[in-house]
């Protein structure tokens, strides 16, 4: 894969993770995000059929994550191993999720934020935590969006506005920058981004 550009946020595939990939003739990023692309829309009627129940577990974390990318990569749904330029050490991410798993259930039976901030926070810290060598944000934001219907039982969250968060634009770079302050512990932008 010689041709493929990352855009803003994204993190570059280390040569192990390349080596996952299903189809060695995928030479640029058109063709990967091509292929992604079907393998969501097949995770997504996946994610349609599962109740809510076990949502906030490491099990459904992971199998979600392959049925998004199975297709594609054979690691999906499995941990990365390696550091990456973003994320926990490789040796806290089951830790870190389950303290998220913990937190998110908590928030939700104390009705400590409200919905869209409860889908936030819980996205912002699944990104941070970066669990998996590539998929993390698309991941965050169906989970995120899996809460919000499944449990909170309200609307997923309108996340591109019509843009393709993907790509290099204006959308991608606000949110971008809007995960980045939530780092710092300030969720306004992040809130902001999806209330406009």
């Amino acid at each position: 894969m010689n041709d493929i550009d990352y855009p803003e946020g994204a993190t570059p595939l280390d040569p192990d993770a390349t080596d996952g990939l299903l189809f060695p003739h995928v030479t640029t990023r058109s063709e990967l995000d091509h292929l992604e692309a079907g393998n969501i829309v097949d995770g997504l009627r996946w994610l349609e059929q599962q109740s809510g129940a076990e949502l906030l577990t490491e099990d459904f974390t992971k199998a979600l994550h392959k049925k998004l990318f199975g297709q594609v990569w054979s690691w999906a749904g499995s941990f990365r191993t390696r550091e990456t330029s973003i994320g926990v050490d490789p040796a806290q991410i089951s830790v870190e999720l389950r303290k998220l798993l913990d937190d998110t259930r908590y928030w939700i039976e104390h009705e400590t934020f409200d919905n869209v901030e409860t889908a936030l926070r819980f996205h912002h810290r699944l990104v941070y935590i970066h669990l998996f060598p590539n998929g993390n944000g698309r991941h965050a934001r169906i989970m995120a969006d899996a809460i919000s219907t499944k449990l909170l039982r309200t609307d997923a969250i309108d996340w591109s506005r019509g843009l393709d968060l993907q790509t290099g634009n204006m959308r991608r770079r606000q949110y971008i920058a809007a995960l980045r302050t939530a780092d710092r512990g300030d969720y306004s932008l992040l809130l902001d981004f999806v209330r406009v």
